[in-house]
């Protein structure tokens, strides 16, 4: 059997570490489930440096040396497969994940010490790869769903992975391969007073994709919208959405898989609180046809996880968190979520704007929105708004709606800058403009990327990052007057006259800007 060390890179160096790593946690189960022999470093929990990594490298002699994450992984993924090239020459290093499959020919020339890359869902791939290494063979593209590079260096990608259609046959992640310690000190969270107050909370996830098409979000090519093109060199390339072309993959644990793996992690680790992973919660309970959701709250009673609150303030149970949608939750199964431990939602609102929503292919409303938040706050769950600004029609008007919308729900927001983030539609309609700005260094621009809240490349027509970064500020002081102010100011800059409500768009004739007087005009894709 193959002995394998799968390394989990450094997710965000601003933040602590919250999450297990969901999807590597899940490989290690199959590979173990193989009779493989499969060790975990996880250098986003310990953090000990490249000193570490060195000696975890060199702690056996590795077959396989695995390692992947989402794309603001980047840096620490670059540093970690030099130093694995380096200390073990023999291994078989391969890389997946979001960042992987993002832009698997810019990666794979990037790290060269990477000899196979998996392209999407890696729950067949890996496992395939993993027995193909143990037999002692290295023809990588015999498998389905990976690219490696043949005898002369040339990157070739095998034929398209299908998505694995019975979820329910997944073992459950290898939690404790991980150290559960480091995670559960930062089981709290600030979205409610349950979240506040877990204390050994871990993450599931009980679906794959969502239905919608917001433009700024990149499902990891595990949706269904991932496709193989050829381009003008004939060669094979992984192609995402485009204007107008969209396709989804809808696929869900059974509520009973869903239920059972917590109730096992509340016997075996004595958890108090889940977070759901999520992209969509309701895309699944709207797809089900409204059933999916009640019988995942019904088997939580039925199970003995519905929370119990002690006379001390403790509660026995489980509660539990994830993430909903303006047009989609209903106030029917936003009350039976609550009455099972449902503590707190995420609402990606994004904008108040009307003109500002219409462009991100969310499908919701300023109305629908507003509706969404006082329906969950009167379910008795906490509703958390997340909010973007520098979204490619944002204006002054829109920050002004935005800002009126949170006075209207009592609420106050930091918003995240619009980040093209690789495999969103917008990254592929920007990407010109995102290596401009990097001097045609794409690789800058991934290493560059942070968790949304440190600013990037810039997609928004109207702003610049020093105004995003400055009219963020004063929005959340609430300052209108300023704000009026510095309109005067960028009006005067784009010769626009005072009160003639504009925005400025790419001319598809002209290099520059042009300014248009209705957002009517600007096309949506």
């Amino acid at each position: 059997m193959a002995k394998i060390l799968l390394i989990n890179p450094v997710v965000r160096e601003e933040d602590v570490p919250r999450h297990i790593p969901y999807g590597i946690a899940l490989l290690a189960a199959i590979a173990s489930r193989d009779g493989h022999l499969v060790q975990i470093y996880d250098e986003n929990a310990w953090r000990r440096g490249e000193d570490v990594v060195r000696q975890v490298c060199q702690a056996d002699d590795w077959d396989i040396i695995g390692i992947g994450g989402i794309t603001t992984t980047y840096a620490s993924i670059k540093s970690t497969v030099r130093i694995a090239r380096e200390l073990c020459p023999k291994a078989v290093i391969v890389m997946g994940g979001g960042v992987l499959t993002s832009l698997p020919r810019e990666m794979m020339a990037w790290l060269p010490q990477v000899d196979v890359g998996v392209i999407g869902e890696g729950f067949l791939t890996f496992p395939e790869l993993c027995a193909m290494v143990d037999a002692g063979e290295r023809d990588f593209t015999r498998i389905d769903g990976v690219i490696a590079r043949d005898a002369s260096g040339k990157l070739i990608m095998s034929k398209q992975r299908e998505l694995l259609d019975d979820l329910d046959s997944l073992p459950y992640p290898a939690w404790d391969m991980f150290p559960l310690d480091i995670y559960f000190a930062n089981s709290q969270s600030l979205f409610s007073e349950e979240g506040m107050l877990a204390s050994r909370r871990l993450d599931i996830n009980s679906s794959y994709g969502c239905s919608l098409i917001c433009r700024f979000c990149y499902h990891l090519g595990i949706a269904g919208d991932m496709r193989y093109e050829t381009n003008a060199e004939g060669e094979v390339e992984v192609a995402f959405d485009k204007p107008g072309n969209y396709t989804r993959a809808i696929r869900y644990h059974s509520p009973e898989y869903t239920v059972r793996m917590v109730k096992h992690a509340y016997d075996k680790y004595g958890i108090n609180f889940v977070g759901f992973l999520d992209e969509n919660l309701m895309t699944m309970d709207q797809y089900s046809g409204r059933t999916w959701m009640k019988e995942i709250c019904r088997l939580w009673h039925e199970y003995g996880l519905a929370p119990k609150k002690n006379p001390d303030g403790t509660w026995t149970g489980v509660h539990w968190s994830g993430t909903s949608h303006a047009t989609l939750c209903t106030k029917e199964i936003l009350e039976i979520m609550r009455e099972a431990g449902c503590s707190h939602l995420v609402y990606g609102y994004e904008s108040f704007a009307p003109h500002v929503l219409k462009t991100i292919g969310k499908g919701a409303t300023l109305e629908s929105n507003i509706r969404s938040f006082f329906w969950t706050l009167d379910a008795g769950i906490r509703p958390i708004p997340n909010q973007i600004i520098g979204f490619p029609v944002d204006d002054f008007e829109s920050l002004r709606m935005s800002m009126s919308a949170w006075k209207r729900l009592g609420i106050q927001v930091k918003p995240h800058f619009a980040t093209p983030y690789p495999g969103s539609e917008w990254f592929t309609v920007f990407r010109k403009s995102i290596e401009d700005q990097y001097k045609g260094d794409l690789e800058a621009f991934i290493v560059d990327l942070g968790d949304a809240s440190r600013i990037s490349a810039v997609i928004s027509t109207n702003f610049n990052a020093i105004e995003l970064l400055g009219l963020r500020e004063l929005m959340l002081m609430d300052d209108q007057k300023k704000i009026d102010e510095y309109e005067k100011v960028w009006r005067s800059n784009h010769n626009i006259p005072d009160g003639q409500p504009s925005t400025l768009v790419p001319s598809k004739k002209a290099k520059g800007p042009r300014v248009v007087t209705n957002v009517s005009q600007l096309n949506p894709a």
